[in-house]
Parts: C-alpha cells; structure tokens; sequence
C-alpha cells in the first residue's frame, strides 16, 4: 500500500519550500504544484530528486485537477502576496487568491482528497483594537490581499459544511525566515531590513516604527500545516491561529539586528503604506488545544536564523 500523497501548492516559494523540506525529511510522499510566477526552482533544488512536481496555475482548473490525482493531503500555500501589490492589483489578488482557491477546492472534492489546509492571514482582523487576537473577532479587512484570502476562508468553511470536504483555515501571522524574497519593492520587512543592512544602507522604515506584528519563524507554521492535516476530523471547518503570541515592533527589529550585527544601523522614516495596519498579536490557546501546537522558534532565534541564512546568500 502506498503511503499518503501530500500536495502543496505554491510549493517553491517561501513558505511552500520549506514545507517540502520537512515533508522530504520526514520521508512522506511529496508533490509540488507552482506556476514560477514568483516561486524559484532553487528553492526545491536541494531536494527536488525526492518529490513530483507540477507546473500549472490555479487559474487554470485542469492544471490543479492534474496536481489533485491521487493525493490524501492538500497544504494549499499558492497566492497572489503582499497587501501592496494587492493595493496595485486588485484583481490578481482576487483571481488567484478566492477564485484559485474555489478553483483548488473543486479540485480536491472532484479527487476525493481527505483534508485540505488554507494558508490564510491575519490581515483578515484588519484594524483590530482587541488582543490578543482570537479566532472569533469579527473580519474587517482593509486590504484587497486581506479580503481576497478571507473569501477563499469563507470557501473552505462551505466545502466542509455543505460538501464535506474537510478543510482547516491556519490564520498565519508575519511569517518569516529562511527564503523569503528580499528582492522585490513588495518585500517583507525582515528579508529586506537584511538587505538593506548588508547593503551598508539605511532601514527604510514605514509609519513611525512602532507598529508591531507577530512575528512568526518559517518552522512554526511548517509544524502547524502537517499537525492540522493530521488532527482528527473535529478539527475540520475550524480556523486557527498559528503564530507565536508574541508582538515587535519595527524598532524591535532593528535594535535586535543591530545586536546581531554588532553596528549602529541607521534608519530613515517615510510614509505609512495603504492597507497597513498598527498591531498583530495573536491568541493562539485554540491552537495549542486542537492541534497539540506550541511555537517551536522564537522571535530572536528565527532571526538569527534568517540572518545566517541571507548572510550567506546576500554576500556570494
């Protein structure tokens, strides 16, 4: 008998790959769908002789109904990024984000797959003014990325209620680590922060600095997919938070990069970016109860991590 086949879409990007990585390492069977449109080849060449690939878009539902033969397990990780870009273009985000997602969703319950898990976001709480933050506030996105995600959340609640799909919405928190692109305008902050660091050049910091994130490391929401697909099936329909519970600043970062690096970093201020929010601060008790999850990396150490990480890189 075969073991389980797991997919996971969006899988040569940032959070994809390193989910691969730990498939790869725990010997299960692993399958990779990506289009490339900002995934990298490189990122699964370290391990690409021990999974499939698929090139397709989730635009496209006979590329996904291809990616869907024969798997057990969906991580559905694919997605139009960023809430700038999404700012710049709406309607990617809305294509790739809630229609992909309905699209990969028709795909899993046409293949008879077992659980699907959604990357989802904490932009979904938009302005909120309550923390920490439980999975039960209201959604009031500002955003058209946060929105877009929060619509393929809605699709994930009505393929396990009226399709019986399973299905377990991870609501991620600022995750971060090795990977992740530094490159683009659109960048997160911690890789570019790096890159600016290594560069010799001056933290662009927009808004004030003190808005402050949970910031998550990579191997803290690779734990939370594989427990979530895992979990008995009173999980399904459910959406939980996976983060570390914990809230930085701006400013945090970049006293802790320069302890890190031993120099005075400068900084420069600029204005606040549409669809930016002042705080993310995570509840993640639910978590800890229905996915036997405790955050395995800190914030300190993931950065330290990610710094070793684009130190390297950043310097060839």
């Amino acid at each position: 008998m075969k073991k389980p086949l797991w997919l996971v879409t969006g899988g040569a990007g940032f959070i994809g790959s390193n989910i691969v990585e730990e498939l790869v390492r725990r010997k299960f069977r692993a399958r990779v769908f990506d289009n490339f449109s900002t995934g990298k080849k490189e990122n699964l060449a370290p391990f690409s002789g021990n999974i499939e690939l698929v090139t397709g878009d989730l635009r496209e539902p006979k590329d996904l109904a291809k990616a869907m033969k024969g798997v057990t397990y969906v991580l559905h990780q694919a997605a139009f990024r960023s809430v700038p870009r999404s700012v710049d273009n709406p309607r990617a985000a809305n294509d790739n984000n809630a229609t992909g997602t309905l699209n990969a969703l028709m795909a899993a319950r046409a293949a008879g797959v077992k659980r699907f898990v959604y990357a989802a976001t904490s932009s979904a709480y938009g302005e909120c003014n309550i923390f920490p933050q439980k999975e039960s506030l209201p959604t009031a996105p500002v955003s058209p990325y946060a929105a877009s995600k929060l619509a393929g959340e809605h699709y994930c609640h009505v393929y396990a209620k009226t399709y019986g799909l399973e299905t377990v919405i991870l609501r991620y928190f600022n995750v971060f680590g090795p990977r992740q692109n530094p490159e683009s305008i659109y960048s997160a902050v911690i890789p570019k922060f790096m890159e600016l660091v290594m560069q010799g050049r001056p933290l662009e910091i927009h808004w004030d600095g003190k808005q402050s994130r949970d910031f998550t490391f990579v191997s803290n929401v690779v734990d939370g997919n594989i427990r979530a697909a895992l979990a008995g099936s009173g999980v399904s329909g459910k959406t939980i938070n996976v983060a570390t519970g914990t809230n930085i600043s701006l400013l945090d970062i970049a006293r802790q990069l320069e302890n890190i690096t031993g120099r005075k970093i400068a900084r420069i201020f600029s204005p606040k970016r549409k669809g930016d929010v002042r705080k993310t601060y995570s509840d993640i008790s639910l978590a800890r109860r229905e996915l036997k999850y405790k955050p395995l990396v800190g914030f300190s150490e993931g950065l330290r991590l990610t710094w070793n990480y684009f130190s390297k890189r950043l310097r060839r």
